[in-house]
């Protein structure tokens, strides 16, 4: 018998067809991860905000209050329409307005040389682009008084733990108090202690500003603090070690480590400073959307109300706006990957 072994013997193997790859297959798959990340980013959030308006709009036309419905999206757009000619109309006045009083000026000039003409400002009311402008620079300013107190606060806190003790009882005491405490203390003040001969700023600006400040400094007083408290103490040995002075310690090691807490501070301080300064230019009457809300309650009319939306929607989105550019500027100044 013949010995059998594995060389004699040839088993058939059915060779694999290869497949060769199909680019229309890949560029499917790259199709649809991009439509569900367009959908995701852009779909979604379009399907929820037309279920909004929808809900608003069904609610709005069975909801009666005292002078009629509650005014849905189209009579809000409406309003926000209206009020943007007619800040247009109020610019073409006062373009007209001046345009005027250059030529009396020069006539008054040329019959009377010598003598002066007085200055008179154009004395039409604000409108509601004026009003947004007012409570943008009411918003800076009190941010960047707060800013400045909140940030050097912070610093001494985390450097030094008796300064943290000794300012802390003040930080939980303070923090909570509502600006609608704040403000009559402020206006009060205010109108004791500012009275110059040719003021720079106006006393209800003054006050607001002021009470946004004392309201919105806290968020950055207390991450500050937090990030200066957790900076690698080797570094700070490393910096006594080459002997830098107190100042070059803070600017090369302390600031540039706790630049992103400081920076979410400043981004909370940011939003709780826009919160604040409506209902503080409603008390106040300084002349911005506070004031316009407020104005507007008063008359008391469909159309008031539904420029009150307007302004709800106009806070809102400026306050997306002003987070999204304390973001992006935080992006620029330090790396922080868990930013969002």
């Amino acid at each position: 018998m013949n010995e059998i072994t594995a060389t004699n013997i040839e088993i058939p193997v059915e060779k694999s067809k290869a497949v060769p790859p199909n680019p229309k297959n890949g560029a499917k798959m790259i199709s649809a991860e991009t439509a569900r990340n367009l959908f995701s980013a852009v779909g979604a959030p379009a399907i929820s905000f037309a279920i909004f308006l929808l809900v608003w709009s069904q609610v709005a036309a069975n909801v009666k209050v005292s002078f009629g419905s509650i005014p849905g999206p189209l009579a809000v757009w409406h309003q926000a329409v209206v009020l943007w000619d007619d800040h247009w109309v109020e610019r073409a006045k006062e373009a007209e307005f001046y345009k005027d009083l250059a030529k009396r000026r020069a006539e008054f000039l040329a019959s009377h040389p010598g003598e002066t003409f007085p200055d008179i400002k154009y004395s039409g009311p604000p409108t509601y682009l004026d009003q947004i402008c007012t409570s943008l620079e009411t918003v800076f300013t009190g941010f960047l008084i707060g800013s400045l107190i909140a940030v050097p606060a912070g610093i001494l806190c985390g450097l030094s733990r008796t300064i943290h003790n000794a300012l802390n009882p003040f930080i939980q005491i303070f923090k909570p108090v509502s600006p609608l405490a704040w403000l009559p203390i402020v206006m009060i003040l205010v109108s004791a202690l500012y009275n110059p001969p040719r003021p720079w700023f106006e006393k209800a600006f003054l006050s607001s500003a002021i009470t946004v400040a004392m309201c919105s400094l806290w968020p950055t007083l207390i991450n500050t603090a937090l990030g200066v408290a957790s900076i690698d103490k080797d570094y700070l040995n490393v910096a006594r070690v080459l002997k830098l002075g107190w100042w070059k310690q803070i600017w090369k090691i302390v600031l540039p480590s706790a630049l992103p807490y400081i920076f979410t501070g400043v981004r909370l301080s940011l939003g709780v400073g826009w919160m604040v300064l409506i209902a503080a230019e409603m008390l106040a009457q300084n002349p911005g959307l506070g004031k316009f809300v407020w104005d507007m309650f008063q008359n008391g009319s469909s159309d008031t109300l539904a420029q009150i939306m307007v302004a709800v929607f106009t806070i809102g989105i400026i306050g997306f706006a002003l987070d999204r550019l304390m973001l992006l500027l935080q992006r620029l100044v330090c790396y922080d990957a868990k930013a969002i």
